[in-house]
């Protein structure tokens, strides 16, 4: 390999990811390219190596998105950024003049860019991406842990919509990935959390991060939250588990007034129980990735140990290996998160 190409792994259709040299991009104006270190494996990611997002993605694509890395050069008119500096990257690259861009709103734009699906992404050696989804991590924290601040984002994001205060009662309904960092930013903010998941392995990892848990196969959800908020109910409700049981027992545990916050993707439309939004005053906030405070949180609460990264990462893996972390990841759903150690960076 010579100093004009890389390494990528390019998934290419059929569960199918190929480990090929090719040619570096040089950054343009307003760009940057990033030396990857780390890089994530998230449920979108497992979306398309499973085949179901063949038509947005193709099989031409490098994904991966959860990555941290250093800069190694700016394009034309890049200021604030230097090359050596790590950073993480948000993936969003709006159009600038749609309704939601208009109303401040561009995190959510209907022409929304997610970089690593609708462009090329993280799982390369070098990644060029604009300069303004850059944000500069402390010199002191470690690339694997700075790996985790996309999810962590969303966590934060979640938490925030919520408008979570201290003391309040929180049920974080699934116990994957997400949901424990939902769990962990909402502790961080001041919840008493309880995490209700079916999973034994998920379970047995949020009791040891601390976490009071209900699996709502083997014991009444609503009547243990019921016990433990004497009779009130969550102030705040996360659904992150994306199934139908998870949705009824949303509304079932939540207070008068509750907030519930949907962060999960329904494949399908789940039927919701709007008495209880009548009867209770219940209100149902939609979240949908992050936006740049987010990512500054998330930066905060991981280098302030807020979120425990070692716990939360359970395997890493060389970029060459992508094929085979994939594989387990589908014959082992019980890893919490998987990186790929795509450059030997510090």
């Amino acid at each position: 390999m010579n100093a004009e190409t890389m390494t990528a792994a390019f998934y290419r259709g059929n569960k199918t990811f190929a480990v090929e040299e090719t040619q570096r991009a040089v950054p343009g104006a307003g760009e940057a390219t990033i030396r990857v270190a780390y890089c994530g494996i998230c449920g979108t990611d497992m979306h398309v190596f499973h085949g179901n997002m063949d038509a947005r993605v193709g099989d031409n694509r490098v994904i991966g998105h959860e990555m941290s890395g250093v800069i190694d050069s700016v394009g034309d008119g890049v200021t604030g950024f230097t090359a050596g500096q790590k950073v993480v990257v948000r993936p969003l690259d709006p159009c600038g003049d749609c309704p939601a861009c208009n109303a401040g709103h561009p995190h959510i734009c209907h022409k929304l860019k997610f970089l690593g699906l609708d462009t090329h992404g993280a799982m390369q050696e070098f990644w060029t991406v604009p300069a303004h989804t850059l944000h500069v991590l402390p010199d002191d924290l470690r690339l694997d842990h700075a790996a985790l601040i996309e999810p962590v984002a969303v966590a934060c994001h979640d938490v925030r919509m919520s408008g979570l205060k201290e003391g309040e009662d929180v049920v974080v309904i699934g116990g994957g990935p997400i949901g424990l960092l939902v769990a962990m930013v909402a502790r961080d903010a001041g919840g008493k959390v309880t995490i209700s998941e079916v999973n034994e392995k998920r379970l047995a990892i949020a009791e040891k991060l601390g976490f009071e848990t209900v699996n709502p196969i083997k014991a009444d959800l609503v009547a243990t939250i019921t016990e433990k908020t004497g009779g009130k109910g969550a102030d705040v409700v996360f659904e992150v588990s994306g199934t139908q049981p998870g949705v009824d027992a949303m509304t079932a545990v939540a207070a008068t007034r509750g907030r519930i916050v949907m962060v999960a993707i329904h494949a399908k439309k789940p039927a919701v129980d709007m008495f209880q939004f009548f009867w209770r005053e219940l209100q149902l906030i939609g979240a949908r990735v992050y936006e740049p405070e987010d990512y500054e949180k998330a930066i905060n609460v991981i280098a302030s140990g807020g979120v425990d990264a070692d716990t939360v990462i359970t395997d890493v893996s060389p970029l060459a290996d992508i094929q085979s972390a994939f594989e387990s990841l589908d014959s082992s759903p019980d890893a919490m998160k998987s990186l790929i150690k795509v450059g030997d960076l510090s």
